[in-house]
């Protein structure tokens, strides 16, 4: 049985015309009005995963340590003491690239309620951020709206703000992206899923009223060209009736009679419900009548598609009902009953007396189409990444110095002070190692000696030029940040921000970053407990920078044995691991010589592991002081970044280095290479650094000794930490 409806009542809700009679096909019959728009919703690309799920699989998901995997609201990995760390990213690009202050502030609402949805309580914030260039008056907007927005609703929350990573290139102008990511601590067995379960228990919405703010934003992401949209899509936060939430939630989770717990977020309603319903395979009715609403007339459409903030999904036993209802009334929250969960596994919505929709919740989920497309390259990128690079010219000695001062005041090196102050990362007075003072962020678990270490990471140039390659590489970065603090890196969560999945360029970036991710963390035993995909990033028919952000948590298990950026004076630096670079996908190649092309770093996952393993033995030993990896800017942007930390000056070597990039300046100082980390550590442990590099089969070069105040070069002429550090701070205020 084929019914037509028109392309525009379709696009509306995310459908194609044989999306739809598939839908006929298994309802047998047309469905209503309210059920189109719930089957738009979970079979979105934001819901449903249709393109993206197949590809998933490849990520290796278990572990000795994971208590959750993908399947839940966030995922959970064991730190000891019968503690659990709670942790995932997630996107909120498309609202905030129509409404940036409100985009990332629900933005930031949203991934925590993910967190305290499971009995976490959050400790920490990351965002990771893509805009741009600076010097146009719209990326400016974003930008400023952007950090407004995690930081006006982080801190209202009372959650600190502790790290992140931002990039800019042109291909994010007009999308740009908002990953934000959450952690959270809970006890084992206190962990909470979103499983409905017992027959004739209550469903209780509590929270917030619901508006017409938010409808179709499920949808609204996944479509290409968002800016056909509307402001009516973006939901508006209120950060301290959230913080009425997450307490009175929290609270609730301490009565035996809860038995699931499930936050509204895309899709409002309906994906809470049909979530719960399909996990617990049960079926849930509810009547939209008793849900609470802040405006008059809404239909029951409206209210079923709503994304309105601050709201969560209870199923309770009706003998603690009272109990519960206290409880939110206590924190001046509603607490609605508007349904129970039966047996017949459908999902029932009434209106009144009026069934609007009646449908078995495996049709939402397990009835999602999915689709395995053909990918193909980009001629232009193959062309771009097989450039030679031989013609490049190499630098003279005498240039190496403002060169250095060129990449410091770069956007995507610079300072990201004038962000971090924006955020406080100083509530609940758990961070240790605060945003700039190392490569990652480090936060002390109350009640015990441990520290827990997080990173996001991604260079979306890479991932352009060799999406393969380039997906290794974001997992490998971010968990070397984190062994850079002395963690061991347990697990990590990712947000896989690409373009349209229907493009062949598009589908083959996406489905090759995925492969090139699950090899690294299965290479360096840090399995994807969690995530979230954003497809349809575009604007036009420009795609933004594929960009697979990593969040990467890892494990101190004494909060005193950790690295923190700055050196000592007097301290040796010590290069270990890689000591050939290229020029390929650098930011020296693209900010000097205008140049997005090259073949990214080389990456061997073994050496990268054995590496991160060296830096995590030396810093818990206490041979090792000091950690920074080198990324963008290659060798002497990561050592100006040490010595502007610090204050101090050093004296630098590099004939060795050089002798290993054929003699190349260019490449020595500013070529870009994986698995290499500059440690320091104090004159007296500098052999037996080297020597246990050694036995550990890692490269080690002794460059210098940290002291004065310039970094004095033996091939190139002296530049001042003072010159180095006004050029590092001042980028982020170009064009502000």
């Amino acid at each position: 049985m084929t019914l037509t409806i028109t392309p525009e009542a379709l696009r509306e809700v995310a459908l194609t015309q044989s999306e739809y009679d598939q839908i006929v096909e298994l309802l047998g019959r047309a469905p209503t009005a309210v059920e189109l728009g719930m089957f738009g919703a979970m079979w979105s690309e934001h819901c449903g995963y249709k393109n993206s799920r197949p590809l998933l699989k490849h990520f290796p998901t278990s572990g000795s340590r994971v208590l959750q995997g993908p399947g839940e609201n966030a995922g959970a990995v064991d730190i000891g003491d019968g503690l659990a760390v709670v942790f995932k990213i997630e996107s909120h690009n498309h609202p905030s690239a129509v409404e940036p202050y409100e985009g990332a502030a629900t933005g930031v609402g949203g991934i925590v309620r993910d967190i305290f949805t499971m009995g976490a309580r959050p400790v920490a914030l990351l965002n990771s951020l893509r805009f741009g260039p600076l010097d146009r008056q719209r990326n400016q907007y974003l930008f400023g709206g952007v950090v407004g927005g995690i930081g006006g609703y982080g801190n209202c929350l009372g959650i600190p703000t502790v790290g992140g990573d931002i990039y800019f290139d042109e291909k994010y102008n007009g999308n740009p992206l908002v990953n934000a990511m959450c952690v959270g601590i809970v006890e084992h067995d206190k962990i909470m899923r979103a499983k409905a379960s017992g027959i004739g228990n209550l469903v209780v919405l509590v929270g917030a009223d619901t508006g017409r703010d938010g409808i179709h934003g499920a949808t609204f992401a996944s479509v290409e060209n968002p800016e056909e949209s509307h402001r009516g899509v973006v939901q508006v936060g209120n950060p301290f009736l959230e913080k009425l939430l997450l307490e009175a939630c929290l609270e609730a989770l301490e009565i035996e009679g809860v038995v699931a717990m499930q936050d509204l977020g895309a899709a409002g309603l309906t994906s809470s419900i049909v979530e719960c319903a399909s996990k617990g395979e049960v079926g849930i009715e509810i009547d939209v009548q008793r849900v609470s609403r802040r405006e008059s007339g809404m239909s029951a459409y409206e209210v079923m598609l709503s994304e309105s903030q601050e709201r969560m999904l209870i199923i309770v036993t009706e003998e603690a009902l009272p109990e519960l209802r206290a409880i939110f009334e206590r924190w001046d929250l509603h607490s609605d009953v508007i349904g129970t969960v039966t047996d017949d596994g459908n999902v029932r919505i009434l209106d009144g007396g009026e069934i609007v929709a009646n449908v078995p919740a495996s049709l939402y989920t397990d009835e999602c189409p999915v689709y395995i497309r053909e990918g193909i390259e980009s001629a232009a990128i193959v062309e771009a990444r097989e450039r030679d690079l031989s013609d490049v010219t190499d630098l003279a000695s005498d240039a190496i110095g403002d060169t250095l001062l060129r990449l410091l005041a770069s956007h995507n090196i610079c300072s990201r002070e004038p962000v971090v102050r924006t955020y406080d990362h100083t509530i609940m007075s758990n961070t240790v190692t605060p945003p700039l003072d190392a490569d990652a962020a480090v936060v002390r678990v109350k009640g015990t000696n441990k520290a827990i270490a997080i990173k996001t990471d991604c260079n979306p140039r890479y991932v352009y030029l060799d999406p393969h390659l380039g997906g290794q590489h974001a997992v490998a970065e971010a968990a070397r940040n984190v062994s850079c603090t002395g963690a061991e890196p347990l697990a990590l969560t990712n947000c896989l921000n690409f373009g349209s999945p229907e493009k062949p360029d598009g589908y083959f970036q996406l489905q090759q970053a995925v492969l090139g991710m699950a090899e690294a963390a299965e290479a360096l035993g840090t399995p994807v407990i969690s995530g979230n995909v954003s497809l349809y990033n575009e604007s036009g028919d420009e795609a933004i920078l594929p960009t697979p952000t990593v969040g990467v948590v890892g494990l101190i298990e004494d909060v005193n044995q950790r690295a923190g950026m700055a050196p000592t004076n007097g301290s040796v630096l010590i290069l270990l691991g890689t000591q050939e670079a290229t020029l390929g996908a650098s930011e020296y190649l693209s900010v000097v010589h205008g140049l997005v092309a090259g073949s990214p770093p080389a990456l061997d996952l073994t050496v990268e592991h054995n590496v991160q393993s060296l830096v995590r033995s030396l810093i818990g030993v206490g041979l090792v002081t000091a950690a920074h990896d080198t990324s963008e800017g290659g060798l002497l942007v990561a050592l100006a970044e040490m010595l502007i930390a610090s204050e101090s000056g050093a004296t630098v070597e590099l004939q060795q280095v050089l002798d290993a990039n054929a003699g190349r300046l260019d490449r020595t100082c500013f070529g870009e290479a994986a698995s290499r980390v500059i440690v320091a550590t104090s004159a007296g442990n500098a052999d037996a650094v080297i020597q246990r590099a050694q036995q550990s089969g890692v490269p080690a070069v002794r460059l210098g000794t940290v002291g004065g105040d310039a970094l004095e070069l033996d091939v190139a002429e002296s530049v001042a930490v003072t010159t180095m550090k006004r050029k590092w701070e001042s980028g982020l205020k170009v064009g502000r």
